[in-house]
């Protein structure tokens, strides 16, 4: 049943949900201020370059 729930939690999510939740685990795993400035810093670049999901390579 908890796989059931989580499979329809993840297809009801807009792409843009989940890019934010992605980046919210990502900034949430840094161990120091600096570490945390690096992460928002390397999204903020990602984020300037971003392509349509069909041209992404993962």
């Amino acid at each position: 049943m908890y796989l059931l729930t989580r499979l329809f939690l993840f297809l009801t999510k807009s792409p843009d949900q989940l890019a934010k939740e992605r980046a919210d685990a990502f900034l949430a795993e840094a161990t120091d201020l600096y570490d945390l400035e690096f992460r928002m810093r390397k999204l903020d670049r990602e984020g300037n370059v971003r392509q349509p999901s069909w041209m992404t390579q993962h």
